[in-house]
């Protein structure tokens, strides 16, 4: 900036313009303690000249590097509360962190933890069968609407039963084969009890087990 207002423009000055007018012909070593030493002086100059205080080689060496000091400072509380409870572990002083923690640095030190409950239905990391009352004439495309905007939330849903595949959406063969099950009434699909194998993308590598009723 020809006006620098804060630190970091001065630094971005000497890196930038200041460095290829000096030394056209060779690039800037953001590794070399010598090229750096030098972008720190140049832009300090420019922050004196303009009147604006800041400017430091820790800055400078964060503003040419692009880092970000917060990678560091989490890394360091992570370390420490590994540390933590590696002690715990070793010496029994202690109970060990259940399951989740949390920091908080942003104004002042504040951390807490609490224990993440299972949900003995998630479809996820249970084997849990869930079971679904539906009238007989609900269409299968109807049923897996109710999937995918009702506790799921699923997004593309595929369904199997235990004798044959109702609908699939990939490949395109087979979507193509099975969509016009999509227009039917579950009652021509599979019998009442029956369990269904539904498989979506929001599962990645499980599937969800479901049992159908008539009512």
């Amino acid at each position: 900036a020809e006006t620098p207002r804060i630190p970091e423009h001065c630094i971005a000055y000497a890196y930038v313009l200041q460095w290829a007018k000096e030394f056209p012909d060779r690039k800037l070593d953001t590794d070399s303690p010598a090229d750096m030493k030098w972008v720190y002086e140049k832009a300090l100059e420019r922050a004196n000249q303009f009147g604006i205080g800041g400017v430091t080689y820790m800055l400078t060496m964060g503003v040419v590097k692009n880092i970000i000091p917060a990678v560091a400072s989490t890394n360091a509380i992570v370390s420490a509360v590994c540390v933590n409870e590696a002690m715990k572990v070793l010496s029994f002083c202690s109970q060990s962190l259940n399951t989740y923690m949390m920091y908080m640095g942003s104004e002042g030190i504040h951390s807490h933890t609490f224990v993440y409950e299972q949900k003995s239905t998630c479809p996820v990391c249970t084997t849990h069968v869930h079971r679904l009352a539906q009238s007989p004439s609900t269409t299968l495309n109807a049923l897996l609407q109710q999937l995918c905007e009702g506790e799921f939330r699923l997004k593309s849903p595929s369904v199997t039963s235990s004798s044959k595949t109702l609908y699939m959406r990939k490949p395109a063969a087979l979507e193509k084969a099975t969509k016009g099950n999509l227009d039917k009434p579950l009652s021509e699909l599979m019998n009442s009890g029956e369990e269904l194998t539904i498989t979506d993308p929001v599962f990645h590598d499980t599937s969800l087990q479901l049992v159908v009723t008539f009512e």
